[in-house]
């Protein structure tokens, strides 16, 4: 229901902008023509006292005068005019004063129907052309400038909403991985204590080794949950020896028909929080069994160069169509008929927003298999 009322209010939102930008457009546009007819109407005056001018005499000075005081006091629309064999004879209210700058006004001005006959008799006359004010160019770009400032206000808008309602939704699942661990770590102290109980017995047909590693293992999926949401400690560590180590416990865990091998340096140096790398280790290597349909073979191939580590996960599987590479990272996709589609996601942000790094698909072939690859800041 308030999902709903959400939406109802976006909407409303959204179509009050949209009228009120309509009508604003609208009511620029009237203002606009409104303005272009009143300087119609101010050049047919101008172009009445020029012809004025031309037909007047010396008998009649005080109508030289009117003449001559409407002409003068036009300083802002840009006025040429021309005689019948089209040679500029005056020219007003230009931005340059050079023929060259002239003519080329003159050529726009002809584009319009911007312009009065003076008539001068017996069969000669003068052309006046005139363009837009100052003011009114101005304004002509006024509704771009609007709408661009509505997009942009608009984009504010929505970037303001977005950003809350991912920083809303990172807040609440760091909170519920944070309680997770919380209340994953009471029954495990307890359990850590029955089983040095167990030892303490020595009784055989207990396998308490087993039961120690899986209780172990849980230690550290709760320590993976309490680490989301705040920032990880980075450690120079043996990259060759954590991946080893987490490709020992899943080999342990995973079918004879998927064949591990890693192609690795005796050593080698990386920037790392421990738990989270070895999160996407298991996250990587349980994908490519999943695209395999639990038969296959994965390679992890480790190298370097002066200042990064790359770590390559390989696998047979059904490949990844290249529409899809940057889909597959997205929470909550995924191709299985059941799981979250959280793997890849999570893997990605641990990598990229912890560790400072990148994960993307280095290569994917239909049918014949995927490369992932990691990149690690080295430890120098």
């Amino acid at each position: 229901m308030r999902q709903h009322l959400s939406k109802h209010k976006r909407l409303i939102f959204i179509s009050t902008t949209l009228l009120a930008l309509a009508i604003t457009l609208l009511e620029t546009n009237r203002f606009l023509q409104e303005f272009k007819q009143e300087e119609r109407a101010k050049m047919e005056i101008l172009a009445s006292a020029y012809q004025k001018l031309l037909d007047v005499n010396d008998d009649n000075p005080a109508l030289l005068n009117l003449s001559s005081s409407i002409l003068e006091k036009n300083h802002t629309i840009p006025v040429i005019i021309v005689d019948k064999n089209k040679k500029v004879v005056f020219h007003r209210n230009l931005s340059k004063d050079n023929p060259k700058f002239i003519q080329k006004k003159l050529a726009e001005f002809k584009q319009t129907d911007k312009h009065f006959k003076l008539d001068l008799g017996d069969d000669d006359y003068q052309i006046l052309y005139y363009g837009d004010s100052s003011l009114l160019s101005k304004l002509t770009y006024y509704p771009v400038i609007l709408v661009a400032i509505f997009l942009l206000f608009a984009a504010i808008v929505y970037m303001y909403y977005h950003t809350g309602k991912i920083s809303d939704e990172n807040r609440l699942w760091s909170g519920l991985a944070k309680e997770t661990a919380h209340q994953i770590g009471t029954p495990l102290s307890s359990l850590m204590g029955w089983i040095e109980i167990l030892k303490s017995e020595n009784n055989p047909d207990i396998p308490v080794e087993e039961i120690e590693k899986d209780v172990q293992r849980l230690n550290v999926i709760s320590q993976r949950f309490s680490k989301i949401g705040s920032v990880p400690k980075l450690e120079p560590l043996d990259v060759v020896e954590i991946t080893k180590h987490t490709v020992h416990y899943i080999k342990s865990r995973t079918s004879r028909l998927v064949k591990i091998s890693l192609k690795t340096p005796e050593k080698l140096q990386a920037l790392l929080n421990e738990q989270l790398y070895s999160w996407v280790i298991e996250n990587m290597v349980k994908n490519a069994i999943d695209a395999m349909e639990g038969k296959g073979d994965i390679t992890i191939e480790i190298s370097d160069n002066d200042q990064q580590v790359f770590i390559d996960i390989s696998d047979t599987g059904k490949g990844i169509p290249a529409s899809k590479f940057k889909q597959i990272f997205q929470p909550g996709y995924t191709t299985k008929k059941r799981g979250w589609g959280l793997g890849l996601s999570l893997s990605k942000r641990i990598i990229e927003q912890y560790h400072k790094g990148k994960i993307y698909v280095k290569k994917s072939v239909l049918n014949e298999g995927t490369t992932f690859r990691i990149v690690l800041q080295k430890a120098l």
